[in-house]
């Protein structure tokens, strides 16, 4: 699967090449999922997305449903696309995991704005605050959705910082669920990546 920085159904690979690739590099995009992988606290879990995990999921979407026909594969890459970090920002997929139902359920409704109050502090600089749902609203009155998807954007100042930084903290200050979690090293030094 190539990296070309913009996806496009003619730079995809078709469900018999994918096919291929699936068997044999699964696992190493596995590994490139979990490096990806920010645990903030007991039940959230942010997953930072690359062009990489993109290209994976559209293509897997692609092979599950068999998708072939143009129509089909640019409607998988309107979905999907915009979760591919552009430059300035790292774009997660949020989850709040609670395996027991009654618990779900009630914590997700104390949580509500929680994707809002998702933050990352680089060294001498501010807190930087995700923005959450841009396609739409996750959330209502009663309860918040437990899958979000966040941006951060930084500035010049940010991205410098981020890029010597070997302290990165990840943290929420909704009042119900303050967590803060170091950002690994391995980790740091893939999201970097995602900035220019």
């Amino acid at each position: 699967m190539q990296l070309t920085g913009h996806i496009t159904p003619d730079n995809l690979l078709t469900l018999e090449a994918y096919a291929k690739y699936r068997r044999t590099r699964k696992p190493e995009v596995m590994a490139h999922r979990r490096q990806r992988t920010v645990h903030l606290g007991g039940h959230v879990t942010l997953q930072f997305e690359s062009e990489w995990t993109i290209r994976y999921q559209i293509q897997e979407m692609l092979h599950i449903e068999k998708i072939f026909e143009e129509a089909g594969i640019r409607a998988e890459i309107e979905s999907y696309a915009p979760l591919v970090p552009d430059g300035s920002n790292w774009k997660a997929t949020v989850m709040l995991e609670y395996p027991d139902v009654e618990e779900r359920k009630r914590e997700l409704a104390r949580l509500i704005g929680l994707e809002d109050r998702l933050y990352v502090e680089a060294p001498g600089q501010p807190r930087v605050y995700a923005i959450a749902d841009e396609d739409l609203d996750r959330e209502n009155e009663v309860k918040t959705s437990a899958v979000h998807f966040v941006r951060f954007e930084f500035t010049p100042a940010h991205m410098a910082a981020l890029q010597t930084a070997t302290a990165v903290v990840l943290g929420c200050d909704h009042p119900h669920y303050p967590a803060q979690a170091s950002i690994s090293a391995a980790t740091l030094a893939s999201l970097v990546t995602d900035l220019r």
